[in-house]
């Protein structure tokens, strides 16, 4: 048995396929079979049910299961040799929202690849509630995201806070008024975020809060399109602050203050308790947490 074996099981099983395990892997689709036989004859167990889509046998399962912590280990192995020298370098995955991404990370990331060249950094985006679940299953280094939730497996550190507020298109009607009401939007078309994300829970437990139904026009993944839409007056939103800098700059969105939702949120870092934390990630943490607020904020 050796660790390309162990790689050929664990890309099946996530492809489902003999094929697209070979491309992922860089092999031809018989040297990933004869890998998968080899393990099989050492064992004397079937470990893959080839039959399309391929499946892994129950005794796959485990197989698979004891497969994922061997690698594991030996990454580890592989970064704490690695850190032995004196320049961190290594990769880092991160996992973070549409908004944080597009907003914040192009600044922090700027500074810190000039400082260290040798660190290598890969940017998944998604909603804050899976950037929990990523980080703790180890598919995420370090998160960035709103700090939503206490996980005694995780630790978090704030960066900034951030706020929601109302923004429509300066064709709306709402844009003329010299005070905004929550009541004043009961009739009023909102785009919504979708439901698995921060923004939207703190704008559904606003309304409810005060007994009105929101007029849900549509319903988007990201920050993004929203302000699209809102830009189209397609109607009114509420999203993060930081998220609508540029745009209320150019003239395009108006802010408009509503006192339910003058919440502050936390927005921080998030990393597993007790991982290793390789040269890479430690530099990458230290440099964050020892960043001043403004340089999060600073584009407001």
């Amino acid at each position: 048995m050796n660790m390309s074996q162990l790689e050929t099981l664990v890309t099946i099983s996530k492809t489902m396929s003999f094929r697209k395990a070979g491309e992922l892997l860089n092999l031809t689709q018989p040297a990933v079979s004869a890998q998968i036989k080899s393990l099989e004859d050492e064992f004397k167990a079937v470990l893959v049910d080839r039959s399309q889509p391929v499946t892994l046998t129950d005794r796959g399962l485990v197989f698979l299961e004891h497969a994922e912590r061997i690698l594991a280990v030996v990454e580890e192995l592989k970064q704490k040799i690695t850190d032995l020298e004196e320049t961190p370098q290594g990769h880092i995955m991160l996992g973070t929202t549409t908004s944080i991404a597009i907003q914040i990370l192009p600044r922090v990331l700027s500074y810190f690849q000039n400082q260290f060249p040798l660190i290598q950094t890969s940017i998944q985006s998604m909603p804050s509630s899976q950037i929990y679940s990523l980080v703790e299953n180890g598919s995420v280094d370090i998160g960035i995201g709103y700090l939503i939730e206490r996980n005694p497996d995780l630790e978090t550190s704030v960066l900034y806070y951030d706020t929601f507020e109302l923004v429509v298109s300066p064709q709306n009607e709402l844009a003329r008024k010299d005070k905004i009401r929550l009541e004043d939007l009961k009739e009023v078309p909102i785009i919504m975020l979708s439901p698995d994300t921060v923004g939207r829970r703190f704008v559904e437990q606003v309304f409810k809060e005060h007994g009105i139904a929101p007029q849900i026009a549509m319903e988007l993944s990201s920050s993004e399109e929203v302000k699209r839409m809102v830009e189209l007056n397609l109607g009114a939103a509420v999203i993060s602050k930081l998220s609508t800098s540029r745009e209320v700059r150019q003239g395009s969105l108006i802010r408009l203050p509503v006192k339910e939702f003058e919440t502050s949120h936390p927005v921080g870092v998030i990393y597993r308790s007790g991982k290793y934390i390789n040269s890479a990630m430690r530099q990458f943490l230290a440099d964050l947490k020892g960043m001043p607020e403004t340089q999060f904020i600073g584009s407001e």
